[in-house]
């Protein structure tokens, strides 16, 4: 059941848990070629190639085991089963959804086969590195079996309003009762898969979870899907009653376990699962993935906004690079007339710094503009009047915008849902806030600061004992693995994947947590 957009560099941080097992009970041919050892070769990619090994130890008679290294990629001890179909030799790793088919050929000194994953298909070639004996597979955490799991089709009713909330359950096959966890999205229209392009962040997180004996709930949002209500009119206060609806679902199902019931919500997912943390009947655990520790003015105002038609970026890109050309010109000339390197270097140094200099001062600009649009529609409570006022401010800021993007922006910011957090103070509950909770943001997330946001969360939370915050470098607001860690598909292009860091952090917590005693 895995989807696309794993590859080899989806869910490879789950190698430590993942037992690599040969399927249907085949067994190593007892007169085969011996298989055991290291193996490596060049992986071609659009653009070049990338060194490649396959690590196989044999454990008992008739078993072997396998793991897969990317070492320029930073991906290491990547799970892989090894099975035998006829002559060919079979390594799949259901983590990162790769497989290699391959022939040993008769002195048994290379594997040649075909390399296949999502978006590309090659033909491999692997040499057994001579002399070199493989390590134990020994692992800093018990490894822990991938378990087979089946999805249902879930409606709950959110009141008041009779509102109907679709979604799909997870839920790992056997008797039960499991842990489980609900899924909770960010500010704006998502599905249940919280899909952006071809990336499905909480279909892959269920996937991953599920797999690892965890059920799963994610949700269309309100007026999204197969979901009834509008998004738009929902406050706070709704998103919380959705939260609580759908927590109490889980609770009641007999295969899932009620002790062990938690909520991971995403932005502002997060911070509705920290509300509901701080009423009755809490979840057994939180995890936050990018949630605001500042005030919702202040998180609405670092949002970026639809600033001017491509026709402007472009012109406004071609000034910057017209005013860098005139900057290495006269620097040219500064050499030609007598200046040693180091006075050119040092023309250039203030330059560079000029230029930051200027950026810096219109980044601030720019936030003081936002932030006094948003103080003016908090302040005028009839939305035709801010309508305007929001519309003629961003006209006069961006003359060549297009109009119907101010008019758009202008309804946007008066919907009761964005009148309700320009109010909204995450740190209002968060002392009432008891059950174990992990703080994620990533250092790479251009719209929640992680250190401001973190330190703030940790603040208004001090008085819980059972909190961890993490920075996770290079991560960005949607938990993507960074792009020089991924492997481009046959386009050349690199599809979005999912980060195994956070997967790592999200199951070690959601394990330590349901553990039973």
């Amino acid at each position: 059941m895995l989807q696309r957009g794993f590859g080899i560099l989806g869910v490879w941080a789950l190698g430590s848990w993942l037992l690599a097992v040969d399927a249907v009970g085949q067994t190593a041919p007892v007169n085969g070629p011996e298989l055991a050892g290291v193996w490596k070769g060049p992986l071609a990619i659009p653009g070049g190639s990338l060194p490649i090994q396959i690590t196989i130890i044999r454990p008992g008679a008739n078993k072997l085991l396998a793991t897969l290294d990317l070492s320029a990629k930073r991906l290491n001890r990547i799970p892989a089963s090894v099975t035998f179909r006829g002559d060919s030799v079979v390594f799949f790793s259901a983590a990162s959804d790769c497989r290699f088919v391959c022939l040993p050929t008769p002195d048994g000194q290379e594997l040649r086969g075909t390399w296949a994953q999502p978006g590309l298909r090659v033909p491999l070639r692997l040499s057994r590195v001579v002399g070199e004996a493989p390590a134990t597979f020994a692992a800093s955490k018990p490894a822990l079996a991938a378990t087979t799991y089946h999805t249902e089709q879930v409606k709950i009713t959110s009141q008041p309003g009779d509102v109907q909330l679709a979604g799909s359950l997870s839920i790992p096959d056997g008797v039960g009762p499991f842990p489980a966890v609900l899924l909770l999205s960010d500010m704006g229209r998502h599905d249940r898969d919280a899909r952006v392009g071809n990336y499905r962040f909480f279909g892959d997180m269920s996937q991953v979870l599920a797999r690892q004996g965890i059920a799963v709930l994610r949700l269309d949002d309100r007026g999204v899907g197969q979901s009834s209500g509008d998004a738009s009119l929902a406050t706070s206060a709704d998103l919380l009653r959705d939260a609580q609806a759908a927590l109490t679902f889980l609770r009641v199902r007999p295969n899932i376990d009620p002790a062990r019931t938690g909520l991971i919500g995403h932005g502002e997912g997060g911070n509705i699962a920290l509300l509901a943390a701080a009423r009755p009947v809490p979840p057994s655990y939180v995890i936050t993935l990018a949630a605001s520790g500042l005030p919702g003015m202040d998180l609405l105002a670092s949002q970026p906004e639809p600033e001017a038609s491509p026709a402007d970026t472009a012109r406004a890109g071609a000034a910057r690079r017209q005013a860098w050309a005139e900057v290495l010109d006269k620097a040219a000339k500064l050499r030609t007339s007598g200046s040693n390197a180091a006075q050119v270097e040092t023309y250039i140094t203030q330059q560079r710094l000029k230029f930051k200099n200027e950026e810096r001062k219109q980044q601030a600009a720019t936030l003081k503009f936002r932030r006094n649009m948003l103080e003016i529609v908090r302040q005028t409570a009839n939305n035709d009047q801010a309508q305007a006022i929001v519309v003629n401010m961003l006209r006069q800021r961006y003359p060549n915008q297009d109009p119907a993007i101010a008019r758009t922006r202008a309804t946007e910011l008066t919907t009761p849902w964005s009148r309700d957090y320009l109010r909204f103070d995450p740190q209002a509950a968060l002392a009432e806030v008891q059950c174990p909770v992990l703080l994620l943001n990533g250092t790479d997330d251009p719209e929640v600061n992680a250190v401001a946001n973190l330190s703030a969360l940790e603040k208004g939370l001090k008085t819980n004992k059972q909190v961890v915050a993490r920075r996770l470098s290079s991560v960005n607001h949607w938990f993507q693995k960074p792009a020089a860690e991924m492997l481009p598909n046959a386009n050349a292009n690199v599809d979005p994947v999912i980060s195994g860091v956070m997967l790592e952090a999200v199951r070690d917590w959601v394990l330590q947590q349901t553990e039973v005693q």
